[in-house]
Order: C-alpha cells, then sequence, then structure tokens
C-alpha cells in the first residue's frame, strides 16, 4: 500500500457505485464529495459531472444541495467547486472517538525514525478498500504522498495480503478482486495465495517490489475485537535502505506494536 494513486480507477469505481446503489441521491452525495476531497483543485460542473458519469443537470443538483449544507463550497468567479469545512465537523467527530489513531501514533513515530521508514495506520473497510488515519514520515529519504483520507484497494500490497490472511472472505470473493488489482511487478493469484498462506502463519505481510518496484512494504494487523481485523500498521521504504537497516527487526517491531495495539483495543488478542 502505497500513495500512488489510480485515478482513472477509482473514477470508474465511483462511477460503478453511483449505477448500484439502492439509494443514488447518497452515493451521488458522497462520490462527489470524495471526487472533491482528492482533487488538488476545484473543479467546474462539467469535469464532475463527466468523471462520475452523471448527467449535468443532476449533478448540479446535488452540489447545490452540498453547497447549503457547507460541504462544498462554490467560487461564483470560477464556477468551480471544492470541499468547504463543513467536511471537518464530521471528521473531526470521528477522529475523537476513534481511539486506534491516539494509540497507534507514538509506535508509528518510534518505528518511523528508528527504521527510516514511512509508517501509516489504516483502517479496514472489508475487502471494499482501506483509509489512511494516521501517518509519520521518517523526514529522511523516502517520503510518501499518502495523506489522512487517502484511500486505497483493500486487497492491493502488504495490507492486502493481511487482510486476505486474517479476514472471512471466501477464495471466489478474493479471487474476484485480486483480478482489478494494478501491481508493477503483479504476481499471480496462486503465487499471491501462497504468500496469503505465509502472512498466516508468521502473522504480519510483506510486499516485496510488486505493488511499486525498489519498495518494500511490510504490514501487521490490528483487531479491534476478537472476531473483527479492523485495521493495520503499515512500513514502506526503499528495499535496499529497509535492507540495510535491517528487514527482520523491523518486521518484529512492527508485529510487537501491532500486537500492543490489538491487546490495548480488546484484550489479549492471538490470531487464529
Amino acid at each position: 500500500m502505497t500513495g500512488k494513486l489510480q485515478n482513472s480507477s477509482r473514477d470508474r469505481e465511483l462511477a460503478n457505485t453511483l449505477k448500484t446503489s439502492k439509494a443514488p441521491a447518497i452515493s451521488r452525495a458522497a462520490a462527489i464529495l470524495r471526487l472533491l476531497g482528492k482533487s488538488d483543485t476545484p473543479m467546474g460542473l462539467q469535469a464532475i459531472a463527466r468523471a462520475l458519469g452523471l448527467v449535468p443537470s443532476t449533478c448540479l443538483y446535488v452540489l447545490r444541495a452540498l453547497v447549503t449544507e457547507e460541504f462544498v463550497a462554490f467560487d461564483p468567479d470560477t464556477k468551480r467547486y471544492s470541499l468547504e469545512a463543513g467536511v471537518l465537523t464530521l471528521a473531526r467527530q470521528w477522529l475523537r472517538r476513534n481511539q486506534f489513531t491516539d494509540l497507534a501514533q507514538p509506535a508509528l513515530d518510534r518505528i518511523s525514525q528508528a527504521f527510516d521508514v514511512t509508517m501509516l495506520g489504516v483502517h479496514i473497510v472489508g475487502l471494499e478498500h482501506i483509509i489512511v488515519v494516521a501517518v509519520s514520515q521518517s523526514g529522511n529519504n523516502f517520503q510518501l504522498s499518502a495523506q489522512i483520507g487517502s484511500r486505497f484497494p483493500a486487497l492491493i500490497s502488504a495490507t492486502g495480503r493481511c487482510i486476505a490472511a486474517f479476514g472471512e472472505h471466501s477464495e471466489a470473493e478474493l479471487e474476484a478482486r485480486f483480478s482489478t488489482l494494478r501491481w508493477d511487478d503483479p504476481p499471480t493469484f496462486a503465487q499471491w495465495r501462497s504468500q496469503v498462506e505465509q502472512t498466516r502463519a508468521r502473522g504480519f505481510a510483506l510486499d516485496a517490489g510488486n505493488y511499486i518496484s525498489g519498495v518494500t512494504v511490510v504490514a501487521a494487523p490490528v483487531w479491534k475485537t476478537r472476531a473483527q481485523l479492523s485495521h493495520a500498521l503499515v512500513a514502506i521504504g526503499i528495499g535496499s535502505a529497509v535492507t540495510r537497516a535491517g528487514l527482520p527487526a523491523l518486521q518484529d517491531a512492527l508485529l510487537a506494536a501491532a500486537q500492543t495495539l490489538s491487546n490495548q483495543l480488546c484484550g489479549d488478542v492471538s490470531p487464529a
């Protein structure tokens, strides 16, 4: 899991969600908010409608409602839309209740500095996606563009192997999701399944250049309840630098931190 965003793929995912939703008005509003949230600049009506496959008049209706609710801002001079401060109210309330972020941040900072890696704390949303909820940068060689709120496909990279290893998902579900993933050096499904089994046995996952060439990703699972895999700790760095810093030591540190967090969130936890 890294900060390399597959924009076109995510736009298609948003459009498909709109087509299959049983609550289209809500889905349209959510899709617009997500699209504006990932855009570096304000967007015009036509660009938003085109990206989401919406009729412009329908898109305009939803945008006006979001402006009224102060979730979206409209600039009358440029005729463009951007996120408004109202979304911060929702995010702030969620962050206040999110015990994982407060507990994870010290561990992320400690491991990031000790091994010169980028550290992420991610929230797992089933097989749909993972969301970055905590970040720590070492400030040295390798910088990652992932920010709090960044979304990635659930099964990608090392985190995905953890989700497959410790979640209750069928082979058919996993294979269908796996076929949509994009890698720099893609493993076959059989190779990936073998790596998933290895993850289950070791308690952590390793992606050595599959997702992004030359980049090593290590992930360890965190449980919020004894039956629910809810989060993961993720370490990301240039492969050669990670090796020099000590990959086995990084793996041990990450696994120990994830187990401590699981214990803090729901008591003594040992994956089956």
